[in-house]
């Protein structure tokens, strides 16, 4: 499981050194192979390959309706592998659609992981938390 946030910054390939914490977590289960793929707020996906292969094959049984959201997830997915030096690169194309340039944040969620601008998220943040709580939230015991 992936959980805590991290700030990084993208080299000037387009690359982050993925945490220490992350990477051993990565490369113990999937050898470092990963997929990135947008995310409809704004930031990308980093998927482990198999749960990247469970997502894609959910979104395969979804009707034709949903062809422009399958085009979202599955027609913006790169393939990507961890280095040696524990870096992971980002395709010019992503970073573009997410907004990365320098300082970014790498958020474990649970099965996966999102990587955010810096100040996309902290405006993504400010919005959400301005919003109303959504019941299934405000049922939780803090």
């Amino acid at each position: 499981m992936f959980q805590g946030t991290s700030a990084l910054a993208l080299d000037a390939k387009g690359r982050i050194n993925v945490p220490a914490r992350h990477r051993e977590l990565l490369m113990a289960a999937t050898n470092g192979q990963l997929t990135l793929t947008k995310h409809p707020v704004g930031c990308l996906l980093v998927f482990p390959r198999p749960a990247w292969e469970q997502f894609r094959e959910k979104l395969l049984t979804l009707p034709m309706s949903a062809d422009g959201w399958r085009r979202i997830f599955i027609g913006s997915a790169v393939d990507v592998e961890v280095d040696g030096a524990g870096r992971l690169s980002v395709s010019p194309e992503l970073r573009k659609a997410a907004g990365l340039e320098k300082d970014v944040l790498l958020l474990g969620m649970g099965q996966r992981l999102e990587l955010w601008d810096v100040a996309r998220h902290a405006a993504h943040e400010a919005e959400t938390m301005a919003g109303e709580m959504p019941d299934a939230v405000k049922d939780f015991v803090f």
